[in-house]
């Protein structure tokens, strides 16, 4: 036990570190994607969101410890907070829109780490897959808008 401005608390490494890590593992393969891709944000800024999130859960669990509503706030406001982070990948130029499948995937991402600090691993595990096989599986059937063709002289 650690006295800590008058409280007693636990310092408690390995179970954190475990989800950090889990959360860390399952981000790579989506941040993987957007790296390959050449997007705005890849294969550093996915698990950082996956572990900043998990965190932020994790370290409110004590304070927050039989107030479920405190909990849903926090949740609320990290997700909140992913949209506003995505919103500056999503860039209009010319009549079209990119960056969309990044600014989601970085809110899916950010929802996988606050799972795993909730401890729902098999909810953070499905959330991370589908995620990762939608950016894998369908980018050959989106849409690609093409340059309009030259002016023939």
């Amino acid at each position: 036990m650690l006295s800590l401005l008058g409280t007693d608390l636990e310092f408690r490494v390995l179970p954190h570190l475990i989800a950090l890590s889990v959360a860390y593992l399952l981000a790579l393969p989506i941040g993987w994607n957007r790296e390959r891709h050449e997007r705005s944000a890849g294969v550093r800024t996915f698990p950082l969101v996956a572990i900043a999130t998990c965190g932020i859960v994790q370290a409110t669990e004590l304070m927050l410890a039989g107030h479920p509503e405190g909990t849903a706030r926090i949740i609320e406001g990290l997700m909140t907070g992913m949209g506003f982070i995505g919103g500056g990948a999503i860039l209009k130029d010319r009549g079209s829109v990119r960056g969309t499948a990044t600014a989601a995937s970085l809110w899916a991402t950010g929802a996988t780490g606050a799972a795993v600090g909730l401890g729902a691993f098999d909810v953070a595990v499905i959330i991370s897959l589908f995620t990762f096989l939608t950016l894998w599986l369908l980018t050959p059937l989106k849409h690609e808008e093409q340059p309009p063709p030259a002016a023939e002289s």
